[in-house]
């Protein structure tokens, strides 16, 4: 039989892989004991178990059988074949993309469920990916009016340490293949889920995360120099003159953490650039700098190294260099990108770590790390790569308001709003909305669109308080709260100082500090720390309903102004933090945010047998699962739907704001939007356990009948009060809100 008849049945990807990397390939008669490949090399579709049977070959850059095996499961192979078989298609010129789109995306996507895979229980012997592809799920989100789900990182992570797989250290945000996780599901139950999603007038969004992978085969074939791989991260090999400066490796481990006066030694030999603007997730004896070296290792060429690279994050999270001459982590970005949209089917991508994409080094200053031109460069390739293929983007950055605005006027089309969630919570623990007040101000002071963001309540990550805007970029700017000037650095350590007294601690101890950014809790447990409960065990059915009253409080804040609402199923279910004993080896290097991430289960599917994917513990549920809430009247998710209604009917999602307004009582929030059938839209929170009335007054408001949305029925008039502002007044009941519209 001839060569060409051998290969005759071949697809076109098939075919294309296959030729283009057989100068890659290696016989396997003469390899008999060689692994298999994670995938096949037809584009990714069955990845192998987590651990792989090592032969009797060195995993060593000497090795040619183990660099090829590298090879054949690293990202910027898979992203090189994906842009051969994209390029020169009309469709890639069919679709705007030069500039950002919010209310666009908002068309698409209005309120997002955040799924976060290693919590969500199934049925028996169903996948993450498939129960998020059941139509009764979708038909239970339509009802609470739910259109779109946020996957959360669902792609093979965490490393590759010889020919084993090694875990996430990041809950899957180490990526290291494109290929699905086998713990998640499969490619064909993605694109069944996105089919799925689009019959129940849904959208699927994905993960991209453009600034680290983990320590797969990229990372390991840039370890053993191999072509343009060590262009993909922010390494350096250091000289073995110079290994003297750098610390040993431990048995164990395949590199160890820079201390500060390693760091700047290496700095003053040139080596790299030195400390930068903070180090996110500090932890003394863990992470101390941003800097790590790698034990020895061989190269292709057989030369020993020992690279000094860069993680924002963990040591396993080795940042990608988005300005190398190879431009071998910017392909390998896009790829991944193009992959989750164009081959799986998703409609918009969430960018992680994506406003660290740029360092460079300063003269007797820190690194500049954070708001560099180059990450809005490097986003703005992004949005408009994703925008070119008819998707969208947000970003999840907590950086300074400016950087905020800075990156999305250019790249992504929605932003996370890290901006106003610690002056909610403080809002809901003090009852005072000053803060939250002065928060929403100052954003409308910068121009930040409201309808930009994404107006989040939980997510896999803790609550955050880092407040960087005021700790940094606006640090020695003067702010009156409360009757007193405080610097923005003072302002935000007082704000801090707050929310660590009364949402951790003595006050709440089933909460959890998490190093210095924020509170690892469910926005249940934010509740019941301003409820003033200690203890947990102990609820009753009255404190159950007033958690429920304050956290539809929280939802109407997130979802009755301009931008996307969203929540997650711990919000859904009402779940409660673990016990730290249940996650005591996850939190024991010091990250209690595993307390939060306790398994949820949606559907009622536990019974009988079901298991969250990955074993997380069960977190306590106080509101039930869906269909049970469904069936209840006087259930969160009902009442819920209630507030969904208001914001679709009437356009809240699309609108600008305006104003936000003094107030009589410290307790109230008001927010004066324009919706975009010009009408003038009010939105008035009591972030109180006490009823409230209070007089609403804006120069926006026109005269006319005040008409509460969700009611449908006439509550007063706007008249002009004796200095001159137009008004009126509005009753709220405990932890109550209510959305008007002023008929003229």
């Amino acid at each position: 039989m001839a060569t060409d008849d051998l290969h005759a049945d071949r697809t076109p990807d098939e075919a294309l892989v296959d030729d283009f990397f057989a100068d890659l390939s290696f016989d396997s008669q003469r390899f008999a004991a060689r692994p298999a490949k994670l995938r096949p090399r037809a584009m990714r579709r069955q990845p192998t178990p987590d651990t792989i049977a090592p032969p009797p070959f060195e995993a060593d850059g000497r090795n040619a059988a183990y660099v090829a095996w590298l090879v054949d499961q690293s990202m910027l192979k898979d992203a090189t074949v994906l842009a051969r078989q994209l390029a020169g298609h009309a469709s890639m010129w069919s679709n705007p993309y030069a500039q950002p789109d919010p209310r666009a995306a908002l068309d698409k996507a209005q309120v997002w469920f955040a799924a976060y895979p290693l919590a969500l229980v199934t049925r028996t012997g169903e996948s993450f990916l498939s129960a998020l592809g059941s139509d009764d799920l979708w038909a239970a989100f339509e009802q609470i009016g739910i259109d779109a789900v946020h996957t959360g990182p669902v792609k093979l992570a965490g490393g590759i340490s010889g020919w084993t797989l090694t875990p996430s250290v990041d809950g899957h945000f180490d990526r290291i293949s494109m290929v699905i996780d086998p713990i998640f599901g499969t490619e064909d139950e993605f694109r069944d889920m996105c089919e799925s999603a689009a019959r129940h007038h849904g959208t699927i969004i994905d993960d991209v995360v453009p600034g680290h992978t983990g320590k797969g085969a990229d990372f390991r074939l840039a370890e053993a120099n191999y072509q343009d791989y060590p262009g993909i991260y922010h390494m350096v090999s250091i000289p073995e003159d110079a290994w003297p400066l750098l610390p040993e490796v431990p048995e164990g481990h395949d590199s160890v953490n820079l201390d500060a006066e390693t760091e700047a030694k290496l700095a003053e030999e040139g080596y790299i650039i030195g400390a930068l603007q903070r180090v996110i997730f500090y932890e003394p004896g863990v992470k101390e700098t941003n800097w790590s070296v790698t034990r020895v290792v061989h190269g292709v060429d057989g030369v020993a190294r020992r690279w000094v690279y860069l993680h924002y994050f963990k040591d396993g999270q080795p940042s990608v260099n988005w300005l190398d001459p190879t431009f071998a982590g910017m392909r390998m970005v896009m790829g991944d990108a193009l992959h989750s949209l164009t081959d799986l089917g998703s409609g918009g991508l969430r960018l992680d770590a994506n406003g660290f994409l740029g360092v460079e080094k300063r003269v007797e200053e820190l690194a500049w790390s954070e708001g560099h031109p180059l990450s809005q460069a490097a986003n703005q390739l992004i949005g408009s790569m994703v925008r070119k293929v008819g998707g969208f983007t947000f970003q999840e950055l907590n950086l300074a308001m400016d950087d905020i605005l800075a990156t999305g006027s250019v790249g992504p089309d929605l932003s996370y709003d890290f901006v106003t969630r610690p002056g909610y919570h403080v809002a809901l623990l003090t009852a005072d909305t000053e803060f939250l007040r002065l928060t929403l101000n100052e954003s409308l002071a910068l121009g930040i669109d409201q309808a930009s963001l994404v107006h989040a309540m939980q997510n896999h990550d803790e609550l955050t308080y880092e407040l960087v805007h005021f700790e940094s970029a606006h640090a020695h700017d003067t702010y009156r709260l409360a009757g007193q000037e405080y610097t923005g650095r003072e302002l935000a350590e007082h704000v801090r100082q707050t929310m660590r007294q009364t949402m951790a601690g003595d006050a709440a101890p089933y909460n959890a500090l998490f190093v210095q950014n924020g509170i690892a809790c469910t926005t249940a447990s934010v509740i019941t720390a301003a409820l003033g409960i200690t203890d947990l065990s102990t609820l009753d059915d009255d404190q159950v309903a007033q958690i429920k009253d304050a956290h539809l409080l929280l939802a109407k804040y997130n979802a009755w102004q301009p931008g996307v609402f969203a929540l997650s199923g711990w919000d859904l279910v009402g779940a409660l933090p673990l016990e730290r004993q249940q996650v005591q080896s996850l939190i024991a290097t010091g990250d209690t945010r595993w307390i939060e991430r306790g398994a949820y289960d949606l559907m009622g599917a536990s019974n009988p047998g079901g298991t969250p994917t990955s074993g997380m513990p069960m977190a306590r549920s106080l509101y039930g699962s869906l269909p049970a809430q469904l069936d209840d009247e006087s259930s969160f998710v009902r009442r819920l739907a209630e507030v969904l209604t208001v914001r679709r009917r009437h356009g809240l999602a699309t609108g600008t704001l305006l104003e936000v307004p003094e107030v009589e009582q410290p307790c109230v929030l008001v927010m004066v939007s324009r919706l975009a059938v010009g009408a003038i839209q009010v939105t008035v929170l009591n972030f109180s356990a006490s009823p409230v009335t209070t007089h609403v007054a804006s120069e926006y408001l026109p005269q006319g009948r005040v008409l509460d949305l969700a009611a449908r029925r006439t509550i007063g008039r706007v008249e002009i009060t004796d200095t001159g502002t137009p008004g009126f007044k509005v009753t709220l009941p405990a932890f109550g809100g209510r959305a008007v519209i002023i008929k003229e």
